[in-house]
């Protein structure tokens, strides 16, 4: 799929670490959320702040998805604290064998760079950082591809709803656009 070359270098990459990669995942959630409840609008969401900016920041390409997130400010939730928890420790539980769950994983993956880590482990620490955040990326690019695609249907599919509902799913579709184009240059996979 990636035809270009993996972003390695911090200073290229959109997203620079895996906690700045919750700010997709709760876009993903909000997305959950939007499909599975055709009433929700802007109102009922838990990033409100997040959407109303991408309305009215329009789906114009210079902005990067963390510029037009940040166009909100979103608080910690439980829900987005336990999502960030799983998603750190997504890679961990994996290479683990499925020994810890990814929430409890994550603990200690976030918690690891607080520890301390001695002097000779810390080319092996960031090789394996590194390498979680790629597949982290990887991971939740094919999730963000397929709630997009599920947006752009809901989007088809109200048309004669409300306009909080039509300006909902639209904020969605635009904040989802991005993060798909910005996994996209991280990952080198061809525009």
């Amino acid at each position: 799929m990636g035809s270009g070359r993996y972003i390695k270098k911090k200073k290229e990459m959109k997203f620079q670490s895996v906690e700045a990669l919750q700010q997709v995942v709760n876009v993903v959630n909000e997305a959950s959320d939007a499909l599975s409840d055709k009433k929700r609008t802007i109102r009922e969401s838990a990033i409100p702040e997040v959407l109303l900016g991408a309305i009215g920041a329009g789906a114009g390409g210079a902005i990067s998805f963390t510029a037009l997130y940040g166009l909100g400010t979103v608080g910690l939730s439980a829900a987005g604290i336990t999502s960030g928890l799983a998603a750190a420790g997504a890679g961990a539980s994996a290479v683990m064998g499925g020994l810890l769950s990814p929430m409890v994983a994550g603990i200690f993956v976030l918690a690891l760079p607080a520890a301390g880590l001695a002097a000779a482990g810390v080319g092996t620490a960031v090789h394996m950082k590194n390498r979680q955040l790629r597949q982290e990326k990887e991971r939740l690019y094919q999730e963000v591809l397929k709630k997009h695609q599920a947006v752009i249907l809901a989007q088809k599919q109200a048309l004669n709803e409300s306009r909080e509902r039509q300006e909902y799913l639209q904020s969605l579709n635009t904040l989802l656009a991005r993060a798909v184009q910005d996994l996209k240059h991280d990952l080198g996979y061809a525009s």
